[in-house]
């Protein structure tokens, strides 16, 4: 049984995508074109924000974000040392100094606490990306008050959480700007890398715009230095027919996890004395379970023993960031960030797509309760 198998997925809906990517070749618009337009659209509105601009990965959308939002040379941003790597090197792609604050225990994301008292040692800094991490949203309120409190650009990396929401508001209409990857992996997927970054801002949207496309309104004038990053047509239109079904695959993605914590109570696998703890999610939050990540004693053991059973998983991510060998230019030791640094040498991604059976859900289950039998 696969971590994730799109097999599944794309059996389901394989005329609609195909007549979609015949409709983009018998076009001749490849980059740019109709399709991309229409799927900004439904983006947008599907979110709820006014402006979407399409890309070509999340990791562009994130140094769009940045690089629209005049973050360079000598700023600071504060993120999350428990992200995919991009975070971080997408600050450091502008010029700017990546900084850390440790994170909540329960839902993964940033700690408002700890950022807040790292906020008031740096007057060097400009931004703050908080990451909706496994598909939670960040605690937004937090970071709106400390943004507005420190006059500092709020950007989220919603690159795991489409669909997700907060106090009834999705992710991407929470900060200033807001990046999105749409990975064959995430739970809105492309064919291939893709991704966008949505604001209500019109200058900063027309910006990332003009930036995506090597600074140029015009063809051939460049107003500013910016980057290569457009979405593909197909990419876009394949988007779009995944789009109308994201809502139904969410909802079962959700009642997956809901499987997941009955069974592992029914295996006796949801105590204070259990070996595992599972995914918690804030009271604000509608989790869309982009990964169902526990936590795990012995977690590389139990991982061997489920890969030995013929069960996907994952770590999303066994080297948290600040002690990336790239990053030790920034001072961080061990220990910097205890909580992340704990959270890294025990969480477990299990299998989890819309596509899941319960019978699998009760495999994985069974295979754990084995392993700590």
């Amino acid at each position: 049984m696969p971590l994730l198998d799109l097999s599944r997925q794309y059996a389901t809906i394989r005329t609609e995508v195909l007549a979609a990517i015949e409709r983009v070749c018998d076009s001749q618009q490849y980059i740019l074109g109709p399709a991309v337009q229409d799927f900004e659209t439904r983006a947008a509105q599907f979110i709820g924000v006014k402006f979407c601009i399409g890309c070509a990965s999340g990791s562009d959308a994130l140094f769009l974000a940045l690089a629209a939002a005049g973050i360079g040379p000598g700023d600071e941003v504060l993120t999350s040392p428990l992200s995919f790597f991009a975070t971080a090197s997408s600050i450091t792609r502008v010029g700017a100094r990546p900084v850390f604050a440790d994170i909540d225990p329960e839902t993964y994301n940033m700690d408002p606490v700890s950022v807040q008292s790292s906020v008031e040692h740096r007057v060097r800094l400009k931004a703050i990306i908080p990451v909706h991490l496994y598909g939670q949203c960040a605690d937004m309120d937090a970071f709106s008050r400390i943004a507005a409190q420190f006059k500092l650009v709020l950007i989220e990396d919603a690159a795991q959480a489409f669909g997700a929401t907060w106090r009834g508001r999705h992710a991407g209409t929470l900060g200033d700007l807001a990046c999105f990857s749409f990975y064959p992996s995430k739970n809105l997927n492309a064919f291939g890398d893709a991704g966008a970054v949505t604001t209500y801002d019109e200058n900063l949207a027309a910006r990332v715009r003009v930036l995506r496309v090597h600074g140029s309104r015009e063809r051939y004038y460049h107003e500013e230095i910016g980057w290569n990053s457009r979405l593909d047509s197909i990419q876009a239109a394949i988007l779009s027919v995944k789009l109308k079904y994201l809502e139904k695959w969410n909802a079962q993605r959700q009642q997956h996890a809901e499987t997941y914590g009955k069974l592992f109570r029914g295996a006796g696998l949801a105590g204070s004395d259990s070996p595992i703890g599972l995914p918690k999610t804030h009271a604000n939050a509608s989790h869309v379970y982009h990964q169902y990540v526990i936590r795990a004693q012995r977690r590389d053991e139990l991982r061997k023993f489920l890969s030995d059973r013929g069960i996907g998983s994952e770590v999303f991510y066994p080297v948290p960031l600040h002690r990336q060998k790239c990053f030790d230019y920034l001072g961080y030791g061990e220990g910097s960030f205890p909580i992340a640094e704990a959270a890294a040498r025990e969480v477990l991604a299990l299998p989890m797509f819309a596509e899941l059976t319960e019978e699998e859900l009760r495999t994985v289950v069974d295979a754990i309760a084995a392993f700590y039998s």
